[in-house]
């Protein structure tokens, strides 16, 4: 496993890569690596003849009372961790490799981070697109794979792709959770254990939304109110919002008559944790 620290040195792997006829498949992450993001490298593995993994903080998708200096990191751990799924490539660059002191460009879309996480984290997405764009002309990737757990910034890098005129595929990859149905998240290392009991409300309020929609309620903000009551019933808990949206534009529904994806964050103590679910209301 290589382990490239400049985008000179990764371009440079990549044109070799593909000069000798081989695909490249990619997973971007942020590093502290959990057993969801091994399963992103477990699938992106076998799509393609490379597996890069790039480890990078970006510090354009943080806003300024955020958790960018407390964010976790155990590059150690990473890198051991990611040599265990067959990783050949790592692109682990300094802030000052991927944004130079006269850096003026951001990428922005129309309307997508206009709604969930968008509304309470202003900038945040024109970051992420930034980096993934940034990310993608130095990886040169043929395939990249991306977790269901960020529903908003999968579907963001979908239409950034698209738009664009990236010629990468876009995987998905399905949230993983612990066996309590807790989803998995680098940010589940800040909560006390008490607090990380309290987490499974996420979840636990999915499934309540489940069980209201299969007994034929149709009424969004019925469901949500339900939803929120039952997190605040908890300890160390507020909910940052809970929607149900039209899963491919992100539209919010207000009555909930075909496919719609439930998508929620909610701080539990210093978290502030994600979690959604695509749900098909009964025929």
């Amino acid at each position: 496993m290589e382990i490239l620290k400049t985008k000179a040195e990764m371009r440079a792997w990549s044109k070799k890569k593909k000069r000798e006829g081989r695909t490249i498949s990619f997973v971007p992450t942020m590093g502290s690596l959990h057993q969801g993001h091994i399963s992103l490298l477990t699938q992106g593995k076998p799509l393609c003849d490379e597996l890069v993994l790039s480890i990078f903080v970006n510090p354009t998708q943080f806003g300024p009372n955020e958790d960018l200096d407390a964010y976790p990191q155990n590059i150690e751990m990473d890198l051991k961790l990611a040599e265990a799924t067959g990783t050949t490539a790592v692109f682990l660059p300094h802030t000052d490799e991927m944004y130079g002191d006269n850096y003026q460009t951001r990428v922005a879309l129309d309307h997508l981070p206009n709604y969930l996480c968008g509304k309470s984290r202003p900038g945040h997405f024109g970051g992420v697109a930034t980096v993934v764009t940034k990310l993608f002309n130095i990886v040169m990737p043929d395939v990249a794979v991306f977790g269901k757990k960020d529903y908003q910034q999968l579907q963001i890098i979908k239409q950034l792709v698209l738009d664009l005129d990236f010629d990468i595929e876009i995987i998905p990859v399905e949230i993983v959770r612990e066996e309590d149905g807790l989803a998995m998240s680098s940010r589940n290392a800040y909560m006390t254990s008490e607090q990380r009991n309290v987490a499974l409300c996420l979840s636990k309020s999915i499934t309540l939304a489940k069980e209201r929609i299969a007994a034929g309620d149709t009424d969004a903000n019925d469901i949500i109110r339900a939803m929120t009551d039952y997190i605040h019933g908890f300890d160390h808990t507020r909910v940052d919002y809970i929607a149900f949206c039209d899963p491919v534009t992100l539209v919010p529904m207000a009555v909930i008559d075909r496919q719609t994806v439930v998508a929620m964050a909610v701080h539990v103590g210093k978290s502030r944790l994600l979690d959604n679910a695509l749900i098909n209301p009964p025929v």
